[in-house]
């Protein structure tokens, strides 16, 4: 049986032309973002980790990929909570590898994002470019009649090369370079698994290379998880030649999170003010020093809260306990590591943020 794959143009050289309300919503949602970012990042840099897991099971949920927040913070000590939370876990690493590499986006970055991404699993090659055909249908044992079939894998390192050399670009408006490089990172589809959260990681690293999110990674999938349909359709509709749905959706999708990410802001500082009437340990007591530990690990092991701290581990013991009977953390073993020390209030928050970030707003 026959079937055709894709072909895509290259985009190296590609001038955008963007409808005039397109380029106006753009350019509006870059400016929410830069200022969302000039005006709170420093403030918030202590709340950057809990944004980027927010982006990473935002992220993840697009890709029917869900867990608790309490499992996937868990997943990243080694507690066996899952094989989603462990995937979103690995996808909080992913985001951080896009963010520490944006300087230079590349064959070699990209495929390390891809790495660490896949690190959790052993199904599919991490961190390799695909050397089979692939396709999105659901169909599993042919890709005749799929909905879309990317290039064959022979053409992958080349428009890898492509794009790399469009995402360099400084002449394009930086909501249309980097909607656009995203539709045809997922055009092309380079691995054969993971490349929704690869790709939503290299939209990330652009932001933060061309200055627009220099303190904290605003959690934009948490925009686009309003309509994930429409987001596939604008794949489509790109891979048809229109570029206007795509940067539309990423724009939109940009103003409502900075929107949620404001609640969830505001819902971490409330929570960090309640602990200081809460705790009534001395002042010189470590017990204070970890409370705002806690705002960026809600979940904590003994190992890491005294790294956090500069002190031996066995001194860590006693101002966690303060914590414990102050009733602003539980602790409990977890799956034969020991015990962990979680914060309920700020995983909650953390669950509210992305239950909100799925909810359709009326149209």
């Amino acid at each position: 049986m026959r079937y055709e794959a894709a072909v895509p143009p290259g985009v190296a050289d590609l001038a955008p032309r963007l409808e005039p309300e397109v380029q106006a919503i753009s350019d509006e949602a870059i400016r929410e973002l830069s200022r969302f970012d000039a005006e709170q990042g420093m403030e918030i840099a202590g709340f950057a980790p809990v944004l980027l897991r927010s982006e990473a099971a935002s992220s993840s949920q697009i890709e029917n990929l869900t867990a608790s927040a309490r499992a996937i913070f868990s997943a990243e000590f080694g507690a066996r909570s899952g094989s989603n939370a462990e995937l979103i876990a690995a996808n909080t690493h992913a985001l951080s590898t896009a963010l520490r590499d944006s300087e230079m986006i590349d064959s070699q970055s990209i495929r390390e994002i891809h790495r660490v991404l896949m690190e959790p699993q052993t199904r599919h090659p991490a961190g390799v470019f695909r050397d089979e055909q692939v396709w999105i249908g659901s169909r599993s044992d042919s890709p005749v009649g799929a909905e879309f079939v990317p290039p064959h894998h022979s053409r992958v390192p080349g428009l890898i090369e492509d794009l790399s050399k469009f995402v360099e670009r400084n002449d394009v408006p930086v909501m249309a370079a980097v909607a656009i490089s995203h539709a045809q990172f997922e055009t092309i589809h380079p691995f054969t698994d993971g490349n929704g959260r690869t790709g939503r990681a290299l939209v990330q690293a652009m932001f933060r290379q061309r200055g627009i999110t220099q303190n904290v990674a605003v959690p934009v999938s948490a925009g686009i998880l309003t309509d994930v349909p429409r987001y596939h359709q604008a794949l489509t509709d790109y891979r048809n030649g229109d570029i206007n749905p795509i940067v539309r959706i990423f724009a939109e999708a940009a103003f409502r999170a900075v929107e949620n990410s404001v609640q969830l802001v505001d819902d971490l500082r409330r929570i960090r003010a309640g602990w200081d009437t809460q705790l009534t340990a001395r002042k010189n007591s470590n017990a204070w020093r970890l409370l705002d530990i806690l705002v960026e690990h809600p979940v904590l092991n003994s190992a890491t809260a005294a790294a956090e701290l500069g002190v031996a581990q066995p001194n860590i013991y006693p101002p966690l306990k303060t914590l414990v009977d102050a009733g602003i953390v539980k602790s409990k073993a977890e799956h034969g590591l020991g015990p962990f020390w979680r914060s309920d209030e700020i995983l909650a928050a953390v669950d509210a943020f992305v239950q909100r970030a799925g909810r359709r707003r009326p149209a």
